[in-house]
């Protein structure tokens, strides 16, 4: 069952770092996103599931009542659970039959333009029943819990049909009432367009608009409606109309954008007033200059860079630099990304990027949270926020970007409850 708030409180003792990253109440940008607001020798004090102070251990050790129960953390360090704000949980079957091709030396375009991709992701879950696709979900969910994470953005696009686009966000309705992990639905019918509209693009768009978005908006499935927008997929004038739509409807609107042209996808997210454009490995000046005029959150994937064998990586310093409150997340899907380890992503902007582990971390959780519209209530460890949280085995949070591959995540809590 979803994890609830305990009843009673809670108080976490001498973490090496307990990494607060209180602040501002809004993304953090510039500066900002190094300052994590760490309290050495650190305690916090939660009851209901909520968090009600932080502090030295000794300060929280005078305000917890006789019955609090504790958890010492032995120096280890404490942060907020990771926020990932991009991910594709819910599909079958898996692609390392296209991992290997790449590996000899095929482009993940040639994969795609003979049928494989998404496609291939696409054919497989549409096979596949609601239970089948809620117990492979479930595993992904427990990965997740595993690597620290508490919050997945969770996109449908790999049914691509009425049925079966509702099939998906189904399932993840049924994640938030059957897991610990809290998941945030967005709907992503303008993945590709499916095999049997390829002759007739334009029907499967009206049928996004005219059949997908009025049932998702009436069942309530999705929160955001993101559009692949790219060369081969779907345009700029076809993205553009698919989200105006989704926010007729009242959907929230994301983009994927610039992944592997530059095809000025970061200039229609700015002129739509896209809460995030994601990807974006391919946006220059531009493109960068009209996403902080509008306010749009960058949220950038190193993963499907690394995993696709590719070397063209976000240009993250030029975003910190331009005042954007970059996010960084998994994309965790079974094609170009099957990572859940928001530690491998944390190393990927560090080396790759250039980010500083404090940017990082700021980007995996508070400006994350933000782009979910849930940054009031989770991606920091601040007086009534929910009780999400991490503990780590290490001393100093830098270590999780340091060192990869090692799995550092010694517990995790959701709403004050030990979940993993």
């Amino acid at each position: 069952m979803k994890a609830r708030s305990v009843k009673g409180t809670l108080a976490v003792l001498h973490a090496s770092q307990l990494v607060t990253l209180a602040g501002p109440k809004r993304p953090r940008v510039g500066a900002e996103l190094c300052e994590l607001s760490i309290i050495a020798d650190g305690g916090m004090l939660v009851s209901d599931g909520l968090i009600v102070a932080t502090g030295p251990s000794g300060e929280i050790e005078k305000q917890m009542p006789g019955d609090a129960e504790v958890v010492d953390a032995t120096g280890r360090v404490v942060l907020p659970g990771f926020v990932d704000a991009h991910a594709h949980p819910v599909f079958a079957g898996n692609r390392v039959d296209e991992f290997e091709q790449r590996a000899r030396g095929a482009t993940y375009e040639e994969i795609g333009g003979s049928g494989g991709g998404i496609r291939s992701t696409v054919r497989k879950t549409r096979e596949a029943t609601e239970e089948q696709l809620l117990a492979q979900a479930i595993k992904h969910t427990e990965w997740f819990l595993r690597c620290g994470t508490t919050t997945v953005e969770a996109k449908s696009g790999y049914g691509l049909s009425v049925e079966d686009e509702i099939k998906i966000l189904r399932v993840v309705r049924r994640l938030n009432q059957e897991t610990r992990v809290e998941f945030v639905p967005t709907f992503l019918g303008a993945h590709a367009i499916p095999e049997d509209f390829q002759s007739a693009p334009d029907r499967y768009v009206s049928l996004i608009i005219d059949e997908m978005l009025p049932r998702i908006a009436h069942e309530r499935l999705a929160e955001f409606c993101d559009v692949f927008c790219e060369r081969g997929y779907f345009d700029l004038e076809t993205s553009r109309k698919v989200l105006s739509a989704a926010r007729e409807r009242g959907l929230g609107i994301r983009m994927h954008a610039d992944q592997l042209t530059n095809g000025g996808g970061a200039e229609l997210a700015a002129e739509l007033g896209a809460m995030t454009a994601d990807h974006l490995e391919q946006t220059e000046a531009t493109g960068i200059a009209a996403m902080k005029r509008a306010g749009v959150q960058p949220v950038l994937l190193p993963g499907s860079v690394y995993a696709l064998g590719k070397d063209r990586y976000p240009r993250a310093r030029e975003m910190i630099e331009a005042g954007l409150a970059v996010v960084i997340a998994t994309d965790f899907n079974p094609g170009s990304s099957p990572t859940p380890s928001m530690q491998m992503v944390l190393s990927l902007a560090a080396t790759q990027m250039k980010m500083t582990p404090a940017e990082g971390v700021t980007a995996a959780t508070i400006n994350a949270a933000y782009s979910l519209k849930r940054g009031d209530t989770i991606g920091s460890l601040e007086p009534g926020k929910l009780a999400n949280f991490a503990l780590h085995d290490c001393v100093d949070y830098r270590e999780l970007a340091y060192y990869f591959g090692v799995p550092q995540t010694h517990a995790v809590y959701v709403r004050g409850e030990l979940v993993c």
